[in-house]
């Protein structure tokens, strides 16, 4: 076993103790661990990437459950415009993308290099929701018509959909400012709807892809495990630090991502 492939677990278990800390934001670390340790191609890390974040949430649902901090008749419902999007998107749109969009002289932007830079946009985009310090008592809640939040969970459920990540630092704002969740039972809420648009998202890729299940259902086990650690641990850290320190990390790893792509 090679150096990065034993650095690219460690990272898969990272990945989990920062979901069961902060509640969110480690799934977007899965694509760059497989593309750049791992050494597969954005297409395949973002398939990969949405299977490991649709098994991993689950098992946060259900931690999030004995909690009593889900609301399962919220997420459902919002999730459905999302799992249309996300399924459609990996089964046609991501595969329908020519493999080079276009050229400048000598300069090709390809297929890859695009979905690695639009990931770095949202991961930079992820790390500002993650650095800010929003206490819930000032957000602004509006009540806003169904059709209205159909077509916000399109956008969200593409946007997840292209870049293989759970969107939980889009949807906890939706919970909160739509639906009138409380912080804390939105963020439980969101993993119902991340594990359900990502595993759909996955079954959308089955179609064109071939999966290595051995070592799928590995790395997703030890996010799991990771999950379960950073669980047990989260009463004893304080998560405002944990999560402002990982949106810088998180801003970081999206500029060396943009650096390393062009």
């Amino acid at each position: 076993m090679e150096v990065t492939d034993v650095l690219g677990y460690i990272g898969a278990l990272i990945v989990g103790l920062v979901l069961g800390l902060v509640g969110g934001g480690g799934s977007i670390l899965t694509v760059p661990l497989l593309v750049y340790l791992l050494g597969f191609s954005p297409i395949i890390a973002t398939a990969y990437s949405l299977f490991v974040v649709g098994t991993s949430s689950l098992a946060g649902v259900i931690q999030k459950h004995r909690k009593k901090l889900v609301d399962f008749k919220t997420g459902i419902a919002f999730s459905f415009p999302s799992f249309l999007a996300v399924y459609f998107s990996r089964r046609y749109l991501v595969h329908s993308i020519p493999e080079t969009l276009f050229t400048i002289g000598d300069f090709a932007i390809t297929k890859n290099m695009a979905i690695m830079i639009f990931f770095a946009i949202i991961m930079i985009l992820a790390s500002f929701s993650m650095i800010k310090n929003t206490k819930e008592d000032t957000l602004i809640y509006i009540n806003q018509p169904y059709y209205k939040t159909f077509i916000q969970g399109l956008i969200i459920g593409t946007i997840t959909g292209i870049i293989g990540a759970g969107g939980g630092f889009l949807y906890v704002p939706a919970l909160v400012l739509w639906a009138h969740l409380p912080m804390k039972k939105a963020v439980g809420t969101s993993l119902v709807i991340i594990a359900i648009n990502s595993l759909i998202g996955f079954m959308g890729d089955l179609h064109n892809l071939y999966v290595d299940w051995t070592f799928l259902l590995f790395f997703s086990s030890l996010t799991i495990l990771g999950i379960i650690i950073g669980g047990s641990l989260s009463k004893f850290v304080s998560n405002n630090i944990l999560k402002r320190a990982f949106g810088y990390f998180t801003f970081l790893m999206a500029i060396y991502i943009i650096y390393k792509e062009l």
